[in-house]
């Protein structure tokens, strides 16, 4: 018996339960971000994880719940990756963390990109959800800033669109400057430094009252 083996065998029914649902999401993640949804059957991934099929279905009604759980399985990893790595700092800087812990992380999941291009059409249920939990999270976090000051004039509403335009720019910058045939590498510098400018200092300077359209 192997030192893992030896290990999972101490664990009780819900701990192993854990892991092998576990141990089968981390399946999905790679045999989708390598063929796919389409070609994602239940085969690929139970022979990827190292489980009978059967076990597959004490865990999942069908292929298609996996699917469906699986990106909001990865955001979440996402956000508490992002969290780790934000620390105590002021709001300014504490975005700036975050948008470059975003890009620490697609590094370490690789297949991310992926499985969320694919997921609209494939799992949306899983999809909106997703989006869903990063729009509540983020729109949390951007409402404490105003509450402490650090963000003027902005409702509730345009916080949550200010969200989707932060998480989009993400998508595209990845695709730009992260993503390539050779793998997934780290984001130039003079990325981080153009959002530190615009979060810190915005585009353009104001001259005179707001216009309005």
């Amino acid at each position: 018996m192997t030192q893992a083996n030896a290990k999972v065998a101490k664990l009780n029914r819900v701990e192993r339960n854990a892991w092998t649902k576990q141990k089968i999401f981390e399946a999905a993640t790679k045999v989708v971000g390598k063929h796919g949804y389409a070609e994602a059957s239940v085969a690929r991934i139970t022979e990827e994880a190292g489980v009978a099929q059967g076990t597959f279905y004490n865990h999942f009604e069908n292929r298609q719940e996996l699917l469906d759980q699986l990106l909001p399985k990865i955001g979440l990893d996402m956000v508490e990756f992002i969290r780790a790595r934000t620390g105590t700092a002021d709001a300014a800087r504490q975005e700036i963390a975050r948008f470059s812990a975003f890009f620490d992380f697609i590094r370490e999941v690789p297949e991310f990109l992926r499985i969320l291009n694919e997921a609209e059409f494939f799992a949306p249920i899983g999809y909106q959800k997703h989006l869903d939990n990063i729009s509540v999270a983020y729109v949390r976090i951007l409402r404490r800033a105003r509450g402490a000051g650090a963000i003027e004039d902005y409702s509730d509403e345009e916080f949550e669109a200010i969200v989707h335009m932060l998480m989009g720019s993400r998508g595209y910058l990845s695709r730009r400057y992260s993503y390539s045939e050779g793998g997934v590498t780290a984001v130039p510098d003079h990325v981080i430094s153009a959002y530190r400018k615009l979060m810190t200092r915005g585009l353009f300077s104001s001259s005179g009252d707001e216009e309005t359209p």
